[in-house]
Formats: structure tokens, sequence, C-alpha cells
């Protein structure tokens, strides 16, 4: 480990540890330093460090605080990730993967939990996409709002940070355009409804059954669209 790794490790552990809770206010510079045993440099490098991941929060001319620590900060940075994964067509398989492992399972559990005012949501956005069908960029927005008001509705924020996360906007764009370009679009569309009905039944089994359906029927069209050697990387971008 480099120097700024140990330091970066000690500041976290003093978070680990509660000696640093959420919302609290790291000591000054040079008082942090001596704590830790570290030089003033390494201790300035490692609060950017953590400042960046979004641990701590530097507010100037305030002092740095520790910041929620909610998994929606810690992760956020994941979408970013995701992102610049586009263009490696395994990675994007892998991802895909990833989503068929967790967003069927997350319906499911959402199935148990969602409240009609939740539920209502889901439906204000699965409307919005069959009015939007021609047009990709609000089927893109109103496609991962509902995706993420079914997962919302799990009251699981690791959850919702990971699907958000993984669910890249670009990668949801490029879908939806080839969706629409081969007039699949109508088929999607049915698979939301199925997600929404089985979810107003409060059916675990069906939902899961509905949204794993969905999740391998877009991967199986990602698959076909990446072994005709198109990448995702290209184009304009603008859901699934």
């Amino acid at each position: 480990m480099s120097l700024t790794d140990q330091a970066i490790g000690r500041i976290r552990e003093l978070i680990r540890t509660g000696a640093l809770t959420p919302g609290s206010k790291l000591p000054p510079e040079p008082d942090l330093a001596a704590q830790l045993g570290l030089s003033r440099n390494l201790a300035r490098e490692a609060v950017k460090a953590l400042a960046v991941a979004h641990v701590l929060e530097v507010r100037r001319g305030d002092g740095t605080y520790v910041t929620s620590l909610q998994p929606s900060l810690l992760l956020e940075g994941l979408g970013g990730a995701v992102e610049l994964l586009q263009g490696d067509s395994v990675a994007v398989r892998d991802l895909m993967e990833v989503r068929r492992l967790l967003e069927p399972t997350a319906t499911a559990l959402a199935a148990t939990r969602i409240s009609d005012e939740q539920l209502a949501e889901v439906e204000r956005h699965l409307a919005a996409m069959r009015e939007a069908r021609d047009d990709v960029e609000r089927l893109n927005a109103h496609d991962a709002a509902f995706h993420r008001a079914v997962v919302s509705a799990t009251g699981n924020e690791t959850l919702l940070a990971l699907l958000d996360g993984i669910s890249g906007r670009t990668l949801r764009a490029r879908i939806w355009r080839g969706l629409v370009d081969d007039n699949a679009a109508g088929r999607t569309l049915a698979e939301h409804e199925a997600i929404y009905n089985a979810l107003s039944t409060r059916d675990a089994t069906l939902s899961q059954a509905a949204a794993l359906l969905h999740v391998n029927n877009t991967e199986q069209w990602l698959r076909e669209y990446l072994s005709s050697g198109e990448s995702l990387a290209s184009g304009t971008a603008a859901g699934t």
C-alpha cells in the first residue's frame, strides 16, 4: 500500500469504529495529521481522495465533514464507471447478467412491500411510456423511472443504488433506439405492462417471472446486437 492509501485507511477506520460518525466534523488538518501520525500532506491527500469518494465533504471556510454515508451517495460513482464500460461488449454482457440476477428478485420483493401510492407512480410512468413510444428520449426517461420506482418500493437503498448504477443511461438509450428501429417497442412495453399487473396483485412469484422475462428478452436482443458487430459506444445518447 502507498502511504496515501494507508492514510485513507486510517481515516476510514475512525469512521468504521464510530470515532467519526456521519455528519461529524473532522479536526483541523494539523490536529488530524498529528492524531493519525501522518504528515499534513498525507492527511490532505487522504481527505481529498475520500471527498471524491463521497465519504467526506470539504466545506470551504467551515471545515471537513463526514457525509451521510448513505448507499446512494457512496455508490454514486458506479454509474460513471458503467458509462465508461459501454464500448466493451464483454463488460456490457456482464452488466446485463448482473441485472438479470438482481432485478427480478428485487421486483418480487417490491411486490410484497409496494404501497398504493408507489404502485400509482409505477403506473404513471407506464402510461407515459405508452404515450412516448415513438420518442426514444422520453421512453428512456420514463423506462428508467418505471424500474426505479419498482425497486424503490423494496425500501432497500443499497439495492436501489446498485441497480441504478448498472442500468447505464447510455446503454438504456441504445437498447430503446434499437428496439424502436426493430419495431419491438410494442413487445417491450407489453412486458412492462405485465410487470405492473403482477405488482398490482402483490404476487411476488408472478412479479419475479414477469421481470425475468423482460430482462431476458432485453439481454437476448443485446447479445444479438453485439454479435452483429455493432458498438454501444457509438451513436447518439438519449433507457430498458
